[in-house]
């Protein structure tokens, strides 16, 4: 849980006394010794001074000073490697509000550990010339440099190495909602300057390049947005950095742009697309809404308005969802996500486990959408035909799955050519090879609107149940999922309602057969146990 803005850091490394200067010494490493100078602040009051913690063992000072870069400038920096803590003065105690507000609300991830932060009680760092802050120093002059331009190379790293690529590659998951060039500059264009975009579709995925100025405002974007939805439980953003350095842009138009060149042509004859009439032409008046809980924009209000928070962004609420989403698909130029699109087909399944797929088919694949159908191949029972209950559905099974290993094999999946999975004819027998799920009574999304679609999450290895009956205890939920052979690593309740828990297992691929297990188990007292992949760990 992230701590309270306002929160004084019950571990903060310098002790409180009425005045004078602080010693600081870590026991596991000399180096770390500092003298810090500051002035004692009242619990609970913001300051400058940002106290940030759980930072993974080899992070550099170019990634600590990357959290701060959007908020405003970055004026110290004191690193406490041996504590995996470090201490980000901001120029401006506005900007260090505005830092700590909006990563209260998305945790930052650095090298898949979640970063923690919250005011110190000192107004302001004063520190000495040990060989660890003289590079602190340098890092902070290089990135001063950077952002005056006085630096030529761009992506310079602050400790003097080579940095990261200016070029980011984006893909975009769950492509529930149509995500244009423009969007994407909208989004980036918070965290620096974006010099360029190309967006293509690969794999059927939606993707882009995109180049900021420099490497480090790459970094820090890549830190920022990687794993983010762009809307509620779709359209999430997988960013890595490009080996490119550079991107080169023949035509502006609504596939490709070079913000530094507004004289290119648009290779077609016709004027370049641009973003706030093909958002009017899809949707109407748009609202940006800030819903920093889940997502970067809101899923789909109809006035087009960025916050005032820099690095937050913003987000899109589109009355009639799906039927806005694929007028404007076609109205974009982007590939309908409906009709034929609906049936997936499934590859590399263990034929050995073929009694299991059943439940594999209902209930993992259930977590993005209703299975309607499914047929396993006569001559090739390693790969099955799925039908879904809509495009989105496939769309979201697909992106989530495809990969993920199940009974020792990794699933290839993609979407058919076939529009239906159909039943055998009558007379026909196909020794129970196709099945059909239409009116089954397990279908988590039959309700439009269901609250199902906002609780949707890539599997993991934390599981999150629901449905507990009162008299079923903690001890009894382990030995269940004990019972298939799995290793249960922890459980915790909800602490407000005990009829919900979770429950983590020791790797993604026991989750997803724990799942398969134990999705609908009677527990008694009329109560069958609801299994999904969480969100949060425990």
């Amino acid at each position: 849980m992230f701590p309270s803005p306002t929160q004084r850091g019950s571990d903060e490394l310098f002790s409180c006394v009425s005045n004078g200067p602080y010693i600081m010494s870590s026991a596991a490493n000399g180096n770390d010794s500092k003298k810090f100078k500051g002035d004692i602040r009242s619990p609970g009051i913001p300051s400058r001074v940002i106290h940030v913690r759980k930072l993974p063992a080899d992070i550099n000072e170019a990634e600590v000073i990357s959290l701060g870069l959007p908020f405003g400038k970055v004026t110290n920096l004191l690193m406490l490697k041996g504590k995996n803590q470090a201490f980000l003065e901001m120029n401006t105690e506005e900007a260090a509000q505005t830092m700590v507000s909006y990563y209260s609300s998305v945790t930052p991830v650095i090298r898949n550990h979640p970063i923690f932060m919250q005011y110190s009680n000192h107004k302001e760092l004063k520190t000495d010339n040990s060989p660890n802050q003289v590079r602190a120093q340098a890092a902070l002059q290089a990135v001063n440099a950077v952002q005056t331009g006085s630096m030529a190379i761009a992506g310079v790293d602050p400790t003097g190495a080579t940095g990261p690529s200016p070029v980011l590659r984006v893909i975009v998951e769950n492509l529930f909602y149509p995500v244009t060039l423009d969007v994407l500059h909208q989004i980036f264009s918070k965290f620096g300057t974006v010099l360029k975009v190309i967006t293509f579709t690969k794999n059927n995925q939606f993707q882009a390049l995109l180049q900021f100025a420099d490497g480090i405002t790459a970094q820090h974007a890549k830190l920022a947005l990687d794993g983010q939805n762009i809307y509620n439980a779709c359209c999430t953003l997988r960013i890595s950095f490009s080996k490119l350095t550079s991107l080169n842009v023949k035509y502006n138009n609504d596939k490709s742009r070079d913000y530094t060149r507004p004289d290119l042509p648009t290779g077609d004859g016709q004027p370049a697309l641009e973003h706030h009439a093909m958002a009017a032409a899809a949707f109407g008046k748009m609202t940006l809404k800030r819903d920093p809980q889940r997502s970067l924009f809101c899923s789909p209000t109809p006035s087009l308005t960025m916050p005032g928070v820099p690095g937050a962004l913003a987000s899109l609420a589109i009355p009639g969802a799906a039927a806005a989403a694929a007028a404007a698909a076609g109205r974009l130029g982007f590939p309908s996500l409906s009709g034929g699109h609906c049936v997936m087909l499934v590859s590399n399944l263990n034929p050995e486990v073929r009694d299991i797929l059943t439940y594999y088919f209902m209930f993992c694949l259930g977590v993005y959408g209703d299975v309607i159908r499914v047929k396993i191949m006569f001559n090739k029972k390693e790969n099955a035909l799925v039908q879904m209950a809509d495009a989105t559905q496939a769309q979201l099974a697909m992106s989530h799955l495809n990969g993920q290993k199940l009974y020792g094999r990794a699933l290839r999946i993609t979407l058919s050519k076939h529009t239906t999975v159909q039943l055998p004819r009558e007379g026909h027998e196909d020794q129970g090879l196709t099945k059909d799920y239409s009116n089954s009574p397990l279908h988590r999304f039959k309700k439009p609107g269901s609250k199902n679609y906002s609780n949707i999450f890539p599997p993991s290895s934390t599981l999150h149940l629901s449905n507990i009956p009162p008299s079923v205890v903690e001890d009894d939920l382990k030995m269940l999922f004990a019972s298939s052979g799995a290793l249960v690593k922890n459980f915790k309740f909800f602490q407000k309602d005990r009829k919900m828990a979770l429950i983590q297992m020791s790797s993604v691929e026991e989750a997803i057969e724990s799942l398969i297990e134990f999705h609908n188990h009677d527990l008694g007292e009329n109560h069958h146990l609801r299994v999904s992949f969480s969100k949060s760990t425990i």
